[in-house]
């Protein structure tokens, strides 16, 4: 809008300089031909008979005389030479009015000015402003209008992908998005996720039969195993026969758990599970499991602590959360000192966080101890296998939080998130 102002403005000026320019050429060749009085009857004829109403004209001799024009007096703002813009009366007028005049001195000493009146043009390029800008209010308004409309249509047609998407990150490996039956792109992507769930879904249950049958498969020879040993056992003659059978079902008992967390591993990672899940009161589950664990402490000479005052329900698999909490002490006990503390915030997520004053875990090596059979180095020479972090871990995957490990100054805190089902929330 700037632009086409500036333009009309300078097509304005210099039409009117023009038209004042061609006034002046016509007066100074009357008065070429017949001296002062030819120009000031020329200049009467163009102001008051002319077919040239916006025309202005003055001839003035050297004493201030005015000869002849329709302009009283000479504007005191206008030198000979140069064009100006200026404003005032015209004879027999009584409003100023917005002119371009040029200014000339003869060689007698009479001034003559020329010029035409822009008011109207000026009126004309107000109001065409005026309907440029109401024109841009309104397009603004309709560009407005048509971008919250379509903005509202992308996310209606987007927003079936995301309430699918997030369906299935919470488990519902079924839902699908709805199709309208078009050829648009919304239908396209529609049917590129439905294919890539289809494909989830295939992979995720050959998943789950194979680790049920891998489960199956390798606890029957471990079961054999130990009754063969047992019977060992007991046909066993001598002390050290026996020392080394009973080491044998150790390493085979020891097997079987290693076998079982790395199935539940794998089993969480994919998301396997959440059908299990129900209302599970956290605080009292995390009183019961550091019950469990107090004798222990106790030997050892730590203590527990819990601070959980408030109840707080989440749909949970009860189970794994248990098992995830009890691996959370049972590493504590193992690596800490001084006052296992037990600790549970409500939010979204909810955290519950186990920390001791032992020596802790340098930060370079958090990732390492989080890993499946990561095992550091001070606890190498424990019977572990390095994977109950890891199961930590991935119950916390599977319960939409993350587990963390931080400096607790001294000692170690974990913190494992639980993503808050809201219409379970207590």
């Amino acid at each position: 809008m700037l632009a086409v102002r500036t333009i009309t403005q300078t097509r304005l000026t210099d039409n009117a300089t023009d038209q004042a320019a061609r006034l002046r050429a016509a007066l100074l060749e009357a008065w070429a031909a017949g001296g002062i009085d030819a120009m000031a009857r020329a200049a009467d004829l163009r102001t008051e008979h002319g077919d040239r109403p916006q025309s202005v004209a003055l001839v003035m001799r050297r004493d201030g005389t005015v000869l002849a024009g329709n302009v009283a007096a000479w504007p005191p703002n206008v030198t000979p030479g140069p064009p100006a813009t200026i404003e005032i009366f015209r004879v027999r007028r009584d409003v100023p009015e917005a002119m371009r005049v040029i200014g000339t001195t003869l060689p007698d000493g009479t001034r003559l000015l020329t010029g035409h009146v822009i008011e109207g043009e000026r009126a004309f390029v107000g109001a065409m402003e005026e309907a440029m800008v109401a024109a841009m209010v309104v397009a603004l308004l309709l560009a407005g209008l048509a971008g919250w409309v379509a903005a509202r249509l992308i996310a209606q047609r987007l927003g079936r992908t995301a309430q699918t998407v997030a369906a299935v990150t919470a488990g519902d490996l079924d839902r699908r998005v709805r199709l309208d039956g078009g050829s648009d792109a919304f239908e396209e992507l529609g049917r590129s996720v439905n294919a890539m769930l289809d494909r989830i879904a295939a992979l995720v249950g050959e998943l789950k039969l194979a680790t049920d049958g891998l489960a199956h498969d390798l606890r029957s020879p471990l079961t054999r195993l130990r009754a063969t040993l047992e019977r060992a056992l007991a046909a066993a003659e001598s002390e050290d026969g026996r020392v080394a059978v009973l080491r044998a079902m150790d390493e085979g008992d020891r097997l079987l758990v290693m076998l079982d967390t790395a199935l539940r591993i794998t089993r969480a990672e994919a998301g396997i599970g959440r059908e299990a899940f129900v209302a599970v009161e956290l605080s009292a589950l995390l009183a019961d499991v550091a019950e469990l664990f107090e004798p222990l402490a106790e030997d050892r000479g730590l203590s527990i602590a819990v601070d959980a005052p408030a109840p707080v329900t989440i749909a949970a698999h009860r189970e794994m959360i248990g098992q995830a909490v009890a691996n959370l002490i049972d590493n504590a006990l193992k690596y800490g000192r001084g006052t296992i503390r037990i600790s549970l915030t409500q939010g979204d997520p909810v955290v519950i966080a186990v920390s001791d004053d032992g020596p802790g875990i340098p930060p370079g090596r958090r990732a390492d101890a989080l890993q499946r059979f990561g095992r550091l180095d001070s606890a190498r020479t424990g019977s572990g296998a390095g994977l109950g972090l890891s199961l930590v871990a991935a119950v916390a995957h599977l319960h939409g939080g993350t587990l963390e490990l931080d400096d607790n100054a001294p000692g170690l805190i974990a913190r494992m998130t639980i993503g808050r089902d809201a219409g379970l929330a207590g």
